[in-house]
């Protein structure tokens, strides 16, 4: 009751207009704080919804980075795996071309670009070896099978390399293990028996070379003319084998 009293007493001193005018602004200022403490409450809101939304997008971003980033690696691998094996088929059509410098080159360049591209020694050795450089060539060829030993072509051309510098026990063994791994190349059956040929036994000659033509009978025309077979191509067995 007390408080009453003083502040009736207090407002009671005052005219009308003062009153008014001190109500009017207590009233503005009331709403203000309430309009300021709705705004502070707004912005507080939309900073923790911005900031959501934001670190949201950053998930978002992150998330999409670490989906598309192997992508981006996947396609950026495909690409250089497909520009050296462009290049190794370059490699290989000038081995047989006999470019041995232009084979060579190209598969020091791969070489260069991958140390494990186990084709690129594989052609540098046997074209080495084509070259008169047994002893370089059979080791890149070596280290070709030792990158990837069940590598067909790379056993094929130790076993073609052997045959060609006269090591034929190692040869065959070599086309054998060549054909433990694609046993449908009818060119390791052709290579045994071309030894066979060679050292005139007509009864090996013929079960090789009779396995090469069941895969490819173009090989009939090459076995006609084949100089290897010169010390048995009179044998019945022979002849009956490639009319």
């Amino acid at each position: 009751m007390s408080f009453f009293n003083r502040s009736n007493r207090l407002f009671g001193k005052l005219s009308f207009k003062a009153k008014i005018i001190i109500f009017t602004v207590l009233c503005f200022t009331a709403t203000a704080l309430i309009t300021y403490n709705k705004y502070t409450e707004n912005k507080i809101n939309k900073a923790l919804q911005d900031s959501k939304v934001k670190s949201d997008t950053q998930l978002k971003a992150k998330d999409d980075a670490a989906k598309t980033k192997p992508v981006e690696e996947n396609k950026a691998l495909q690409d250089k795996q497909k520009s050296m094996n462009d290049k190794y088929n370059q490699a290989h059509d000038a081995f047989f071309n006999k470019n041995y410098d232009l084979a060579i080159k190209l598969a020091d360049e791969l070489i260069a670009e991958d140390s494990n591209y186990y084709m690129a020694y594989n052609i540098k050795g046997i074209t080495q070896c084509y070259g008169n450089d047994y002893e370089n060539g059979m080791k890149n060829i070596d280290k070709s099978l030792e990158i990837k030993p069940d590598f067909p072509y790379g056993r094929f051309n130790k076993a073609l390399a052997n045959e060609l510098y006269g090591h034929y026990d190692e040869a065959i063994d070599w086309y054998n293990k060549a054909l433990e791994v694609d046993k449908n190349n009818p060119w390791s059956y052709y290579g045994i028996a071309s030894i066979y040929g060679r050292k005139g036994d007509v009864e090996n000659t013929v079960k090789y070379l009779k396995q090469a033509i069941a895969l490819d009978t173009a090989i009939k025309a090459e076995a006609a003319k084949e100089a290897d077979f010169d010390p048995v191509k009179n044998s019945p067995e022979f002849k009956a084998l490639i009319n």
